[in-house]
């Protein structure tokens, strides 16, 4: 395998399944047919059986070996990610940028996302649908408790000298009352959110 294609193996471990138009875009962008040539490393790795593929939707999507069921419901999830790693990374690329982190221990909150972004650390919550507002509020309450805690403050990516929490940044469906909390909280689509750096 060369280069590209570890990159290409890499990715879908970390994103746990890509479609063909996201490797296309985040790995032949530079090349004159991305499509094309996406199409032909993906055939090749799928006949030398380094990688998976789903080949029963209109879009075919593309596993690591090992990796998530074919057929799991969180495919939609996990492709939700990476549309927005693809939306930020073409202000940024993300110093950091972690899917479903491990974040301490049982009752820690499980962001989606952990990126570092615009010099900025962020957990990122991606709402593909609406939650009660319960349950959003037991998120919060995880954030909260692992904000009191002070364990992020040993987290290996923090600036030497200056402890920060991350921001906590909720994308997509429903808006979600977050007033009260000891961090920051913002409800905004990538769009949005890059309108209000860039003012």
């Amino acid at each position: 395998m060369n280069a590209r294609d570890k990159a290409i193996v890499k990715d879908l471990e970390r994103f746990r399944c890509l479609t063909r138009d996201d490797v296309a875009e985040l790995h032949f962008s530079n090349v004159k047919n991305p499509v094309t040539q996406a199409n032909m490393v993906l055939k090749r790795l799928r006949r030398d059986d380094v990688i998976a593929c789903a080949t029963d939707r209109r879009k075919y999507i593309y596993f690591p070996i090992p990796g998530i069921k074919k057929d799991s419901a969180k495919i939609g999830h996990f492709l939700a990610i990476v549309d927005f790693y693809k939306q930020i990374r073409k202000v940024e690329v993300p110093r950091v940028f972690h899917v479903e982190p491990k974040v301490g221990g049982k009752g820690w909150p499980e962001p989606d996302v952990f990126c570092i972004w615009k010099g900025a650390p962020w957990f990122v919550e991606i709402q593909r649908s609406q939650f009660s507002g319960k349950v959003m509020q037991e998120k919060m309450n995880r954030y909260e408790q692992y904000f009191l805690s002070g364990e992020w403050e040993q987290e290996p990516w923090q600036p030497a000298g200056k402890k920060l929490f991350p921001y906590l940044w909720i994308v997509g469906a429903g808006k979600y009352k977050s007033e009260g909390r000891s961090f920051r909280v913002f409800q905004d689509s990538v769009e949005g959110m890059i309108q209000r750096i860039s003012r």
